[in-house]
């Protein structure tokens, strides 16, 4: 019989040596303020959102990202598809987008923007998205007996085209930048690619939304964590095990964290929000694993009684380990598919999935297992001086 828990010191050496690099950038992050180490998408920091379509057809991303090197802008570009069309997603710092006009001096009320109107910000600078393009914001009429001029014709969103009949002689949108960062990048891009003919959505994230991003967060997989560790302590009515199969979660996130620090500093890939419930995602899927072997360890401790546990654990890792693989083998066949072929919308979301699978089903077989064999011999070592100190008095 091929003994695993035999050789569980080289499992921890090799969950050692994926972890400790990644671990040694996750801590340069805050020491060398963002420069090395996880690098965070507008999601966490703040930022502009705008997402165009070309009429020409649809750039690359590294040709969009290429351009807005060369504006002064950090940030992201993706292709995204809806309706059959394709367009580009610009995920930047904040830049381009106005705030609503402030009531006039006389306190008449001013031109309101209507629900639609695009590049508009709440007073909060919170969140700002963008209905379909060419809606224009129109001034509400004035209850005064004599309205001011500006109340009595539409208003035109600060910030957008000067007339709609633009529209159709220069093949660009309503509603696009005319000044400003944001309307320097659309003449770089239009001279580049071609004309806008659309804006699907032109958004602000506020430093408080996403401050808030960040903080729900952390929240859920902690209380995640927590969640677990009670349930199964709970189930097993040991604590040994809740607490390993807690170790090997916190495993499995130190190397999906670590991963993207690591890509983060050399290839630029950002954590956004979708990376935090790929993250959620993998640690149900290693508790999973965890608990299959845990419940084969329960059965064959009644099973095998009177046998030295860390081979009643073998044995059961023995009989668990060809599901094991199976189940995450199928799962990882479907994400490559997704990771190569689907949106680039996605694909970080998709590539931590993958690696959080595959270091799921590693800790699950060789690392919680082991740690909870080590825990039991050390109890066992610890009773048999207690008693033989018991039995010399």
């Amino acid at each position: 019989m091929f003994d695993l828990i035999g050789k569980r010191r080289w499992f921890y050496m090799f969950s050692a040596l994926i972890t400790i690099p990644g671990l040694i950038f996750i801590l340069l992050t805050p020491l060398t303020g963002g420069r090395i180490g996880l690098q965070f998408s507008i999601d966490f920091t703040g930022g502009t959102v705008w997402e165009i379509h070309f009429a020409n057809g649809t750039p690359s991303t590294s040709d969009v990202q290429a351009i807005m090197a060369e504006q002064g802008l950090h940030g992201t570009a993706a292709i995204t598809t809806s309706g059959g069309k394709s367009y580009v997603l610009i995920r930047t710092e904040q830049i381009g987008l106005a705030d609503f006009p402030s009531p006039s001096a006389s306190g008449s009320p001013g031109p309101s923007a209507s629900p639609g109107s695009i590049g508009t910000v709440p007073p909060s600078g919170a969140v700002s998205s963008a209905a379909p393009s060419g809606a224009v914001s129109s001034a509400a009429p004035s209850n005064s007996p004599s309205p001011s001029p500006s109340a009595s014709a539409a208003a035109v969103v600060p910030g957008s085209s000067p007339s709609p009949s633009a529209s159709p002689t220069t093949g660009s949108a309503i509603g696009l930048p005319t000044e400003g960062k944001l309307a320097d990048l659309r003449f770089a891009l239009e001279d580049q690619f071609g004309p806008i003919d659309e804006v699907r959505q032109e958004a602000n994230i506020g430093p408080l939304i996403s401050n808030e991003i960040a903080q729900q967060a952390l929240l859920l997989i902690v209380l995640g964590s927590i969640g677990i560790l009670a349930w199964v302590t709970f189930r097993f009515r040991d604590f040994r095990m809740g607490a390993t199969a807690i170790a090997a979660l916190i495993h499995d996130v130190l190397v999906v964290v670590g991963t993207f620090a690591i890509l983060g500093t050399f290839f630029a890939l950002q954590i956004d929000a979708l990376f935090v419930t790929a993250m959620l995602t993998v640690i149900g899927f290693s508790v999973h694993d965890t608990i299959v072997v845990y419940d084969r360890i329960r059965e064959n401790r009644i099973r095998h009684a009177g046998e030295p546990f860390e081979a009643i654990v073998n044995h059961s890792l023995l009989q668990t380990i060809g599901r094991s693989l199976n189940t995450s083998l199928t799962t990882i066949l479907v994400l490559t598919a997704l990771l190569l072929f689907g949106s680039d919308a996605t694909r970080a979301f998709v590539f931590a999935m993958v690696i959080g699978i595959v270091s799921g089903t590693y800790s699950s077989i060789f690392n919680a297992s082991s740690l909870l064999v080590d825990w039991h011999l050390r109890d066992d070592r610890r009773r048999a001086r207690e008693f033989a100190d018991a039995r010399g008095r």
